[in-house]
């Protein structure tokens, strides 16, 4: 099994003033292991080139602000590209990522 370690992004909303209210990034570096490593190329109809997507689960060990906010996890640094998390299943004290295509945030 692959160990991991990098940085996730959270995208949380916050109050930069009265009434006002932002999107903020923060990223925060965790450890883990692959648990699957598959990835696939897609064409899209309205696209000249191929997409490649991935499949991957990584398991994190995750820290109470991961339990927090693992809702506003919305990309994971993975073999050198942000890839967009697809879903988040919670086995504490673990969190399994799975994620999908690049992410173009």
């Amino acid at each position: 099994m692959a160990k991991y370690f990098g940085k996730i992004g959270y995208i949380v909303t916050e109050e930069t003033s009265p009434g006002i209210w932002k999107p903020k990034t923060t990223e925060r570096e965790y450890c883990g292991d692959v648990l699957r490593n598959t990835s696939k190329w897609t064409t899209a109809s309205d696209s000249t080139n191929d997409d490649l997507n991935f499949n991957n689960q990584i398991s994190i060990v995750a820290d109470p602000f991961a339990y927090q906010n693992f809702s506003s996890m919305k990309y994971i640094h993975y073999m050198g590209a942000k890839w967009k998390i697809t879903s988040v299943e919670v086995k504490y004290p673990r969190l399994i990522l799975t994620i999908g295509g690049v992410y173009n945030g």
